[in-house]
């Protein structure tokens, strides 16, 4: 069995699962985000601190980012690997691909972080 190293999945199956079950947590996420600020018209920035102060509220965007993150990853990799192929590319396309691979793995890793730092405020 072959493996792509660039892959960080188990299968296509565990690809599709993830890509759905993230996609249910982030609708749930900014469907509760729109029904707060619909709920709460006037909002202003004590209103908001306060929603986002709760640790109930910071564990569901933390959650949320996780989500944004595999949902990402996984549809990056997959744009990786059906366009960037050696018909579209020629022989570069595996270093091409590894190298935008590592380029959105890069990026989604440190905007995680920086969604930690702001959620947290460490």
């Amino acid at each position: 069995m072959v493996t792509n190293v660039t892959n960080f999945s188990r299968s296509g199956l565990y690809d599709w699962m993830a890509q759905r079950v993230s996609a249910v947590v982030l609708a749930a996420y900014v469907l509760f985000l729109l029904g707060f600020v619909i709920v709460n018209p006037g909002m202003g920035y004590a209103e908001w601190h306060g929603l986002f102060s709760g640790t109930a509220m910071r564990i569901f965007s933390l959650l949320a980012l996780v989500a944004l993150s595999a949902h990402a990853w996984v549809g990056m990799w997959t744009i990786s690997t059906d366009y960037l192929t050696p018909m579209a590319l020629g022989k570069s396309a595996t270093a091409v691909r590894f190298l935008f691979q590592a380029a959105c793995g890069i990026a989604m890793f440190a905007f995680f972080v920086w969604g930690v730092q702001i959620l947290w405020g460490i």
